[in-house]
């Protein structure tokens, strides 16, 4: 198994945050010619209030997102645009940690009229990305990670969110 699921908020279990959550990720890395075997990622399902105070703890915003993530390792490409280079297996399996927000995302579902399960596997695709060294600060970095979100969801069957 990919991803270790932490359910916190009852409500993700009824959602089916462990098969989302393992379904995204084992795309992603597929995706990007990784074998997910070799990889962990550890998932939180929390709600707003957790995710608000580790968002306050870890980036000095004390708000609720929809989610967070903690790379392993710093694994961003240097120059704009550049795809990062790829972990390679070693002792150490762990890609990173991942929290999501079950208000957040239920309203941000619903404000785009999408469903539930699109929305989340979008986020857990966009948060696997991140471990990977993706990221969306810089335009070029941004319209990278937005193109590869589209590629990998397409395969999944969902919509482009952009």
């Amino acid at each position: 198994m990919l991803c270790d699921v932490v359910i916190e908020d009852d409500r993700w279990q009824a959602a089916g945050l462990e098969h989302l959550a393992e379904r995204a990720a084992r795309a992603t890395l597929e995706h990007l010619s990784l074998d997910p075997e070799a990889w962990e990622i550890s998932v939180l399902g929390c709600d707003d209030a957790r995710i608000a105070a580790l968002n306050e703890d870890f980036r000095d915003k004390p708000q609720p997102t929809n989610v967070l993530s903690w790379p392993s390792e710093e694994r961003g490409a240097e120059a704009a645009g550049v795809r990062p280079g790829l972990p390679v297996s070693g002792p150490d399996p762990e890609l990173g940690d991942i929290a999501i927000a079950w208000e957040t995302c239920l309203r941000e579902a619903a404000e785009g009229d999408k469903s539930l399960a699109d929305h989340v596997t979008h986020l857990i695709v966009h948060a696997v990305l991140h471990l990977l060294g993706y990221d969306h600060l810089r335009d070029q970095d941004a319209t990278l990670m937005e193109t590869t979100e589209v590629e990998i969801l397409g395969k999944l069957g969902v919509s482009d969110p952009y």
